[in-house]
């Protein structure tokens, strides 16, 4: 995340009525003038992934402006929290360029201007409770965020990917031998996996995310496209293929690391622990 100088840019009303809030312009003589800081956010995905008339297209950083105290409000709106666009509506207030939405952000770089928001609103310390994997033991922990790394994809591990153009991958399978063609995923997917498990909770059906998720990211399966054969192939598709597709592209997502070490201060256990994105991320305990 990169942080840059932004100065050279530079009839009465009814008894019920609360009164109106004046409006400052840059050009007015007033002790209460602000300009308020922006930030430029590195993007994991450097713009390679993001196909040609995308705004975001070869572009490797994003222009936030800091947080503020009506992202605030925005963040702390129950009516937007319930339905699950709290964080969406805060970054489309933050983001500078006003072409690009959270909703088209590939996911790792949403999680990038997400974490570079949240250090601007308050600070690279974040404090929450995590829960020992062996003893259960609920404990404060404290996590630099400034210590996120940032990955580029480029890494495929040992994993076989291939990269076909505008952010799409053919994956072969190890079990059944199948060569499946796969996407990285967007906000707008994380819209549709929220949507989706909303409509399965009305329906009192159960949890499909996996499968769900599966069915977003495959364009194809041996070249076929046809969606009603993809569907039937995630369905019955080995367990094993199945969890080699997940890490196959966990490994090709560009994206923000937020490991770090972990001790547990009851009963000593240690190990790399992913930052949890709790209420207290935008929310800080005070």
């Amino acid at each position: 995340m990169t942080t840059r100088n932004n100065t050279d840019r530079i009839g009465a009303a009814q008894a019920a009525d609360p009164p109106p809030i004046p409006t400052i312009r840059k050009d007015e003589e007033t002790p209460f003038h602000f300009a308020t800081p922006t930030e430029f956010v590195d993007l994991p995905s450097g713009g390679r992934y993001y196909p040609e008339g995308h705004p975001l297209h070869n572009v490797d950083t994003l222009e936030i402006r800091y947080m503020t105290a009506k992202d605030e409000d925005i963040l702390s709106s129950r009516t937007l929290i319930k339905k699950g666009l709290a964080i969406d509506r805060f970054l489309a207030n933050v983001i500078i360029n006003k072409k690009v939405t959270p909703e088209m952000l590939l996911i790792g770089d949403k999680n990038a201007v997400l974490v570079a928001a949240r250090i601007t609103g308050y600070g690279a310390n974040y404090e929450t409770k995590v829960t020992c994997p062996v003893c259960a033991t609920h404990s404060d922990f404290s996590f630099d965020l400034n210590e996120a790394v940032v990955k580029d994809g480029t890494d495929h591990g040992p994993f076989k990917v291939e990269e076909v153009g505008n952010g799409k991958f053919a994956i072969p399978l190890p079990k059944s031998g199948v060569r499946v063609e796969t996407r990285l995923m967007a906000g707008s997917d994380e819209r549709k996996l929220l949507a989706l498990s909303e409509q399965r909770k009305r329906k009192k059906a159960e949890e499909a995310l996996l499968t769900d998720q599966l069915r977003l990211i495959i364009l194809s399966v041996d070249g076929t496209e046809d969606r009603q054969v993809i569907n039937n192939f995630i369905s019955n598709m080995p367990a094993m293929d199945s969890r080699y597709i997940r890490d196959a592209m966990s490994h090709v997502t560009p994206n923000v690391d937020l490991t770090q070490d972990f001790s547990c201060t009851s009963c000593g256990y240690e190990q790399e622990m992913e930052v949890p994105f709790t209420t207290d991320f935008f929310w800080p305990r005070r």
